[in-house]
């Protein structure tokens, strides 16, 4: 049981950290790859209790973030799926240089919601059994980007594109597999994962080896620049309980 002495120290180290949830409160608008919805939903509800400072999300694919922070959206910070579209920011002079670090390895999982449809090795693939592959967009989502590798490098590319449907994100991919609009498609990890196992229906775990790894960056936009919650929330990100919470929605540390 904590003593009032041990409540004040944490308050004193809350401050310190994150500064006083009561003064100099400010908003911060960020912009987060849809894998990472319901993580960052968490973790902007925890901020903002223990901050004051308030987080406006917005949940999209890193491609089309991109496209539109190079056209002036009113980002503070971005939250990619990947590593390159930060990096690519940085270089071009629309992010602060250094501000720029991995806060999760991704993963992707063959996913159905029949239980029966999807084996433990992913050779549904191989047999056909199935009429439509979801999968995002290669094109604007790195986790379509991931989804592509595996079936490159099973052999299945050119055989499957027939049955290929794209959603703009992951999130949109998600919804076609969970509505049965398509039979089985390629999402996140961390969209079917409750407790550590699969929470319905059936699915293949990718090996990491089939697909580049996804180190998903955040870097601080130059709108964020002089924003201090904009700064905060890329410190909280890094702070141990969050790097805890976000490995129990199944992403790497």
């Amino acid at each position: 049981m904590s003593t009032p002495i041990a409540r004040i120290i944490g308050a004193v180290l809350l401050v310190t950290v994150f500064g006083s949830p009561s003064s100099q409160a400010g908003t911060v608008s960020a912009a987060v790859a849809a894998n990472f919805a319901a993580p960052m939903k968490a973790i902007a509800a925890r901020f903002e209790h223990d901050t004051g400072h308030r987080v406006r999300l917005s949940f999209g694919a890193s491609g089309r973030f991109f496209a539109q922070i190079r056209h002036g959206a009113p980002f503070d910070v971005l939250l990619s799926a990947d590593d390159e579209k930060p990096a690519r920011l940085e270089a071009a002079g629309l992010a602060v240089p250094g501000s720029r670090f991995t806060y999760a390895l991704g993963a992707i999982v063959l996913w159905s919601a029949r239980p029966d449809l999807v084996d433990a090795q992913g050779r549904v693939l191989e047999t056909g059994t199935f009429r439509h592959l979801a999968l995002a967009n290669p094109k604007l989502a790195p986790y379509g980007e991931a989804a592509r590798s595996v079936l490159q490098k099973r052999g299945l590319w050119s055989t499957l594109r027939g049955r290929l449907v794209y959603g703009e994100n992951i999130a949109q991919t998600y919804q076609f597999v969970a509505s049965g609009n398509a039979e089985l498609g390629f999402v996140a990890l961390s969209q079917v994962l409750k407790d550590g196992q699969i929470r319905a229906g059936s699915a293949w775990r990718v090996p990491a080896e089939l697909y580049p790894p996804i180190r998903q960056q955040a870097v601080l936009l130059n709108r964020g620049a002089d924003n201090p919650a904009a700064r905060a929330l890329l410190d909280y990100l890094q702070s141990p309980a969050v790097r805890r919470l976000i490995r129990h929605y199944g992403y790497g540390p």
